[in-house]
């Protein structure tokens, strides 16, 4: 197998193009696309966004300490896509997109009514990091769609049509090829059978 070597890049994909929604009160609110999203801590819940300072929506949160993580699906790709290539000092994302701003729970920020999960977040820490700061939150609190969930009141996120952004391109998910630990399952289903 033949390789080649490039000069240090950002080569992490894919990646969840998630929607970032922001405002201060009295003011519209704003969204913002961002890419450089994760998880970086389940107890306490923490995420990270990271975002250009230049950005119109990095002041707004830098001054609130707070932003709502939209998840966004196959037919949010055209608002994902928009929202992350026009400025909201210049337009108002909602109006023009034809999206809902969701009243949260925890958090003064909205979310968007038509993403799939809304996750409520405030802000604990900025780290300056050359091109972006990243914004470290706690998750004070997540909203789901009804719609997603199953009988058993558990959320079935691979129904909602979940996309991905892929060095610069975005992408629906295809098809499940496994769940967590099935790679262990197998094995011991595998020795049980051995056994009998």
């Amino acid at each position: 197998m033949e390789k080649e070597g490039w000069r240090p890049g950002n080569m992490l994909y894919p990646l969840p193009a998630v929607m970032v929604s922001c405002g201060r009160p009295d003011e519209k609110p704003n969204i913002i696309t961002v890419a450089w999203a994760g998880t970086i801590c389940s107890s306490p819940a923490m995420v990270s966004i990271s975002v250009r300072p230049e950005r119109y929506s990095y002041g707004i949160i830098r001054d609130t300490k707070e932003f709502v993580i939209n998840l966004t699906t196959e037919k949010l790709a055209y608002a994902t896509d928009y929202c992350g290539v026009r400025s909201g000092k210049e337009v108002d994302k909602f109006e023009q997109m034809k999206l809902t701003p969701l009243e949260s729970r925890f958090v003064k920020a909205p979310g968007i009514a038509e993403s799939p999960v809304n996750i409520e977040c405030r802000v604990t820490q900025i780290i300056e990091l050359g091109s972006h700061h990243m914004f470290l939150a706690e998750v004070a609190g997540v909203t789901v769609d009804k719609e997603y969930l199953n009988r058993n009141q558990r959320l079935e996120l691979g129904k909602c049509g979940l996309m991905v952004y892929s060095h610069g391109e975005y992408y629906g998910l295809g098809k499940k090829i496994g769940t967590f630990g099935y790679s262990v399952r197998k094995k011991e289903k595998k020795k049980k059978g051995r056994k009998n």
